[in-house]
């Protein structure tokens, strides 16, 4: 009695085992950075989903007069503040910063979604199926990756921008993208068509990792099992291949929102993207260079907010690569 008594004993000292998911949270938070840039991350996105609320203007409000204002200056006519001064015509630079982050951000995480989506499925049946398959599959991917790909963005994007209407997008896609960022349906077309030319291209480095994941994984047991369980290729490529091989593509989503903010914002800046009056931190980036020398903290506004977000994700990469990796022990 006395042993059983103490065989119950030691076995409660035993660990509780954690989930995936938990452990993989625990090692994500010993990454002090990455931490960091997550709290950044989620205050801005917070900041910018409460637009509406937050900001004291219009976002095309013009104060006729009211011409480069300083931060903090006050209407005298109303009272408000604008917090960050104006810009060449009579806007509010703090209205317009918060509606452009909710644009550019919600570009930015759009792209990754689908060139995450369509990475991922090419590479899992280029690396499942193998053979002519892969073959076809990874030349093209390897084709498109030899093109240097801002001066393809910078052609694609302006083609597009000429005639918007060459790519046929549903009306209830252009809806729900206006309703994300605070735009017209016409509006929405534009960002609509910046999400499918960053999508478009991005997608390639998706594929090579998850192809490289799937032929790692298709010779262990379970597909094994779920073959002679009569499971066909499809069931096994969606419900066993890329469940297990999400650790790669999750670090590579993080790491593509620093580089579609930095690249929707040179386009904008270039004068290939977004167009005004539609506010987003490449134009308002843009509106700025010929008043620099007088004010030079103009290009300040809305080039911290991308030097920011661009810093962040690529810590809160770093963070979760460590923390995905199996081979590490923190």
């Amino acid at each position: 009695m006395v042993a059983q008594v103490e065989s119950i004993t030691l076995s409660n000292d035993y660990p509780k085992e954690e989930s995936p998911w938990k452990l993989v949270f625990r090692r994500f938070r010993k990454h002090k950075l990455a931490m960091i840039s997550l709290g950044v991350m989620v205050i801005l996105f917070l900041i910018t989903l409460f637009a509406r609320q937050i900001t004291p203007f219009e976002v095309d409000e013009i104060t006729v007069g009211n011409y480069f204002l300083k931060p903090g200056s006050v209407q005298e006519a109303t009272g408000r503040v604008h917090l960050l001064g104006t810009d060449h015509l009579g806007r509010d630079l703090f209205s317009r910063l918060i509606y452009a982050g909710r644009i550019s951000l919600t570009v930015a995480l759009l792209s990754v979604l689908i060139s995450s989506v369509i990475g991922v499925t090419i590479g899992a049946i280029s690396g499942y199926y193998g053979g002519w398959v892969d073959n076809l599959l990874m030349r093209i991917v390897e084709f498109f990756l030899t093109i240097p790909s801002l001066p393809i963005l910078l052609i694609i994007s302006a083609m597009l921008l000429k005639n918007q209407d060459a790519i046929p997008i549903p009306k209830y896609f252009l809806e729900l993208a206006g309703k994300l960022m605070l735009l017209e349906v016409r509006e929405a077309r534009q960002a609509v068509l910046i999400v499918l030319v960053l999508a478009g291209l991005g997608w390639l480095t998706s594929a090579q990792l998850m192809r490289g994941m799937v032929l790692s994984l298709r010779n262990q047991t379970f597909v094994e099992a779920a073959k002679a369980m009569g499971a066909g290729g499809g069931w096994i490529i969606f419900r066993h291949m890329i469940p297990n091989a999400m650790a790669p593509i999750i670090v590579d989503a993080s790491l593509n929102m620093a580089n579609y903010v930095v690249a929707e914002a040179a386009l904008s800046f270039l004068g290939f993207g977004i167009q005004e009056p539609i506010p987003t931190w490449g134009n308002m980036l843009s509106a700025t260079q010929a008043y620099m020398l007088n004010m030079p903290w103009l290009p300040l506004i809305p080039g911290l907010p991308i030097f920011l977000c661009s810093l962040a994700f690529n810590y809160i990469g770093d963070g979760l690569r460590d923390a995905l990796d199996p081979r590490l022990k923190l």
